[in-house]
């Protein structure tokens, strides 16, 4: 029984100690891995919301572009529209 529980003890001990090096690696290992991944989230975020800004301000531009060519069309036809 006394064999038993110090087999027990020195075999927990032994796990135990040959983990914490290795948690502690892992961890910061881990970190720079979630650091990365959130950088490139941020940055698909960024782009996403770059483009979607970009389309709108491209659709009102053209949209004032047609508008002001239908002005000027209606200005100078030769028959215009009462």
């Amino acid at each position: 029984m006394k064999r038993l529980v110090s087999a027990l003890l020195s075999s927990a001990l032994m796990f135990g100690v040959a983990t914490i090096p290795l948690g502690a690696q892992t961890t910061a290992k881990q970190d720079m891995k979630d650091a990365g991944q959130s950088t490139k989230d941020a940055a698909k975020s960024t782009g996403r919301a770059v483009k979607k800004t970009s389309k709108k301000a491209v659709h009102k531009t053209a949209k004032a572009t047609r508008k002001g060519a239908t002005k000027v069309e209606k200005k100078t036809s030769t028959n215009p529209n009462p």
